[in-house]
């Protein structure tokens, strides 16, 4: 279950900053925009343009509702807490100038700060949120404990998150593209070696597997890898079964014995079976 701490809100997590009642309402200048930065700390890295357009078209016609939120910087320029939406969309409406509050921020409040923005819309995908985490808990400290009561939500789920960080690049690329689901991804977690890794993530992709026949693929791969920690004895015909294990996207196995051999190729589900067919019968 979350905890509330989420729910206060971006003012009440910011010094000095509740806004109050009608004729008491904190000052809210009109900053140009090419004087505001973006926010360093920004955990968001994607942003769909079709969006930014509607906002655009939403912000000619009735202007910007809800200022955006600025802190000062010793060169007499501005950066941003949080509203990088509302900026961007900004910047493409034309405008010169946007309403903005100044608030007084450490570096630490204003990534934390931009985390709990975009939680509060559900705008980050796994990736941003496990990196923004991961970087409060190297720069500024956080335990994991201290992250799940700040942010309000259950330290399993951060502790979960912050493990994305270790997977290989190219399966990080498909967890933010949502071709993995963090589910996907947590079984992924479970094996190994990189390379298993990777070669798991691309069969879920390729065919589209469930959670649940990416871990029948999982507990296969593993039960292979023990019985190949049995034997020492390196293959005389390694080089060919790398060349085939390329050439097949799965593990190939080369042994002999007095007469001959056999070749053995795996597979760990049966969309797999399907493409090993596919490639063999051409």
């Amino acid at each position: 279950m979350e905890k509330k701490a989420l729910g206060r809100g971006l003012d009440a997590l910011l010094p000095g900053g509740q806004v109050r009642s009608s004729g008491s309402l904190e000052e809210v200048h009109q900053i140009p925009v090419d004087q505001i930065r973006a926010n360093p700390y920004q955990p968001r890295q994607q942003f769909r343009d079709e969006d930014n357009l509607q906002l655009a078209e939403s912000i000619k016609k009735d202007g910007i509702i809800q200022p955006i939120i600025v802190r000062r910087k010793g060169d007499g320029a501005f950066e941003l807490i949080a509203g990088e939406r509302r900026l961007r969309a900004a910047r493409l409406a034309g405008l010169h100038v946007v309403p903005a509050m100044i608030r007084h921020s450490t570096d630490e409040q204003t990534m934390q700060l931009a985390l709990v923005e975009n939680l509060q819309r559900r705008d980050l995908n796994p990736m941003e949120e496990a990196r923004g985490y991961h970087r409060m808990m190297k720069e500024f400290g956080y335990s994991q404990d201290m992250l799940a009561q700040q942010i309000g939500k259950d330290r399993s789920t951060i502790a979960n998150l912050v493990r994305l960080i270790h997977l290989p690049p190219a399966v990080q690329s498909f967890v933010e593209a949502g071709s993995l689901s963090l589910g996907h991804a947590k079984v992924i977690l479970g094996l190994p070696q990189a390379e298993l890794q990777l070669q798991l993530a691309q069969v879920i992709v390729r065919d589209q597997l469930s959670v649940r026949e990416a871990e029948k693929w999982q507990a296969g791969a593993m039960r292979a890898g023990k019985r190949r920690k049995a034997v020492h004895v390196p293959s005389p015909y390694a080089d060919i079964e790398e060349r085939l294990r390329k050439r097949l996207a799965t593990r190939v196995t080369i042994t002999k014995n007095r007469r001959g051999g056999q070749i053995v190729i795996q597979y760990f589900s049966a969309p797999e079976l399907e493409h090993l067919i596919e490639v063999l019968l051409g």
